[in-house]
């Protein structure tokens, strides 16, 4: 087992902790669509994953590493307790932290993601990849233009990451997705993959899980399928599944407001912490 590393990472607001995990490619700043709203009535602590963003690695490590880097981060800040919003892969690492700190783990918020993920993503073609780079470079430029949203968006792989195809979703994608991109490392890549490749699935270890949970789903979602994600619900005792119409994985990009306005009705019932 590697050594911990020192995460980068983005505190706001205070209250009661919500640690916030993001997916990959991502970062911290991914989370900003969660960590801007949240603040106001709790502490949100995002950090960048081992590999990722500002948290640099040279090294290859397993996916369990990210476990010992956030215990490390959590008793630095002297948390004891905390909620855990994941995306993603951020949502499997939340799972595996509550599987591991059950007395540290008030409960979880998981977006788009699985305990066995599944996906259905189409073969990619060449074209795929070219209106993908077009897309991907003008909006670097010119976040959300409609005429490259109708001409290029719509016909790359970003059809495959939401439904919805707007411009604030599109500025999204320009100011937090492709940054968090350019800094994910080979080595988060390869450990990720390495998990996947082994059949990755803690369904069995679910039943463990006590405290609340939230398991929300984007019902287009290519990368992590909605029945994976509902799979997971139904594992767990104490869940409340939800699936979006029209959205795919990146949904809370898509619609932010529905999202954050049905968490916070969730953590309202769930603040006997």
């Amino acid at each position: 087992m590697v050594s911990s590393l020192s995460l980068n990472f983005q505190v706001k607001g205070e209250g009661f902790p919500i640690l916030c995990l993001h997916g990959h490619p991502g970062s911290g700043q991914c989370m900003s669509v969660f960590t801007n709203s949240l603040c106001q009535n709790f502490q949100t602590i995002a950090p960048d994953l081992r590999g990722y963003g500002k948290s640099y690695t040279k090294k290859d490590f397993e996916i369990t590493q990210h476990l010992v880097d956030l215990e490390t981060l959590l008793d630095q800040l002297q948390i004891p307790k905390y909620f855990i919003l994941g995306w993603s892969l951020g949502g499997i690492i939340a799972m595996e932290l509550a599987l591991k700190n059950p007395e540290k783990v008030a409960g979880l918020i998981l977006i788009g993601t699985a305990a066995r993920p599944r996906g259905n993503h189409p073969p990619i073609t060449w074209q795929d990849n070219l209106y993908t780079g077009l897309a991907g470079i003008i909006n670097w430029f010119i976040p959300g233009w409609q005429w490259n949203i109708d001409t290029f968006g719509k016909r790359s792989l970003f059809r495959y990451l939401i439904q919805q195809h707007t411009p604030a979703t599109y500025k999204y994608l320009a100011t937090e997705a492709v940054p968090a991109y350019l800094r994910t490392s080979k080595f988060a890549t390869r450990a990720l993959n390495q998990a996947l490749r082994s059949g990755y699935n803690k369904l069995s270890e679910l039943p463990q899980i006590q405290c609340p949970c939230l398991v929300l789903a984007g019902a287009s979602d290519r990368h992590i399928t909605p029945e994976s994600s509902q799979e997971t619900a139904l594992h767990l005792n104490y869940a409340h599944w939800q699936c979006y119409p029209n959205t795919a994985h990146l949904f809370p990009w898509e619609i932010p407001q529905q999202v954050l306005t049905d968490i916070k009705k969730w953590m309202q019932l769930h603040q006997k912490y």
